[in-house]
């Protein structure tokens, strides 16, 4: 194998690729990246088992053939050199990578390509469109909630289904939940209702541009994507998702509307003295008012006092500042909408005015 490229077009493919695989040790295959020089055009693939990707781009190819290579040494190298053309040329179980207008060479250990894992694939005629600028939203409004727990791996990931004329995309981690319904004029097939992992979704967010559409499958175990040159697969999680249904109140008594980014940067100035391991914050309800407050032991306190449209009775909700704070962040609205029956019970907040999406948070003891 041998061709040349151009080096920051190269380059931002491998980041993509530095992205997918997780291991930065040089002992798997896995760590390594698949390249492939044939017919003018580079195939590179990466994975890390449960995520594969694949893109192609153009080269020049003098020999062809394939190879792996350590992903991360390959990014470092592309990373150290000027932009301009630069030559890969494969010699023996060595990959020698060297820019044409310097005098500098790096030699990097090969594994045969025929040991690097097959990635799943699936017909073309199994994809569906959907427009990216809807499917990232979707995903920027629910990532943030998927669980951690292990334990609980059936919640490790976003839940998605096909709604009656579009799609819908729950995330949570018991203590709070993210919904999101969109409306699509496409028609959609049919497809059981899967988890899908967080990371393959963030990617999507970081990577997808906004303008087209991306273009999605699913079958028993795997989501497969398409935007622009790249395809992207990953195992599903297996398991039963909560009935997200039952969390979501059916009406509540009483509405607090405030202006987002002013309750937003209150907060983050109030988040300065929550307590690390529950941030704790209280919100304080007043006659078209509300107080953020915290108490960091006997380290210091914060408080501030905004104001708001809210009629009702007095009261005090206590809650983890990064569940409201992350939903604000992410709102595309700047009049919020927060409704709540008793205290103690669950909160929803949503853009005013109601759009796609909202999220029901559990609040705190206040004692």
């Amino acid at each position: 194998m041998k061709f040349t490229c151009d080096k920051s077009a190269f380059q931002k493919e491998i980041s993509f690729a530095q992205e997918i695989i997780s291991s930065k040790s040089a002992v798997s295959v896995v760590s390594n990246v698949y390249l492939e020089a044939q017919d003018n055009t580079l195939l590179i693939r990466a994975t890390d088992i449960k995520l594969g990707f694949e893109t192609r781009m153009p080269v020049e190819v003098q020999e062809p053939g394939g190879s792996t290579v350590f992903c991360d040494k390959l990014g470092g190298i592309l990373a150290s050199i000027p932009d301009g053309t630069i030559e890969i040329d494969q010699k023996d179980s060595r990959v020698v990578i060297k820019p044409t207008f310097k005098k500098a060479q790096f030699s990097l250990k090969t594994i045969a390509s025929d040991q690097f894992p097959q990635l799943p694939d699936i017909d073309d005629s199994a994809y569906f469109p959907v427009p990216s600028a809807d499917f990232k939203a979707m995903i920027a409004q629910t990532v943030f909630a998927v669980s951690d727990d292990e334990t609980r791996y059936f919640m490790n990931g976003v839940y998605l289904e096909r709604a009656e004329d579009g799609l819908v995309m729950v995330a949570t981690d018991g203590r709070r939940l993210a919904f999101y319904k969109k409306a699509l004029t496409d028609s959609l097939p049919l497809f059981k209702s899967v988890i899908v992992p967080p990371k393959v979704l963030s990617l999507i967010l970081k990577r997808c541009p906004d303008e087209g559409q991306i273009f999605l499958a699913i079958n028993d175990k795997n989501l497969f994507v398409k935007f622009g040159m790249y395809k992207m697969s990953t195992i599903l999680i297996e398991g039963q998702f909560p009935n997200y249904q039952k969390v979501i109140p059916e009406s509540q008594q009483y509405e607090l509307r405030f202006k987002r980014s002013e309750f937003l940067e209150a907060l983050r100035r109030v988040s300065i003295f929550v307590e690390q391991k529950s941030r704790r914050t209280f919100f304080s309800l007043a006659q078209d008012k509300v107080v953020l407050s915290s108490e960091e032991g006997d380290i210091g306190t914060a408080r501030e006092e905004l104001s708001c449209a809210y009629e009702g009775p007095e009261a005090v909700i206590a809650m983890n500042y990064r569940y409201i704070e992350e939903p604000l962040r992410y709102m595309d609205s700047d009049d919020v909408t927060l409704r709540f029956t008793e205290t103690g019970r669950a909160v929803t907040v949503s853009p005013e005015p109601a759009g796609d999406y909202f999220h029901v948070l559990m609040p705190m003891q206040v004692d």
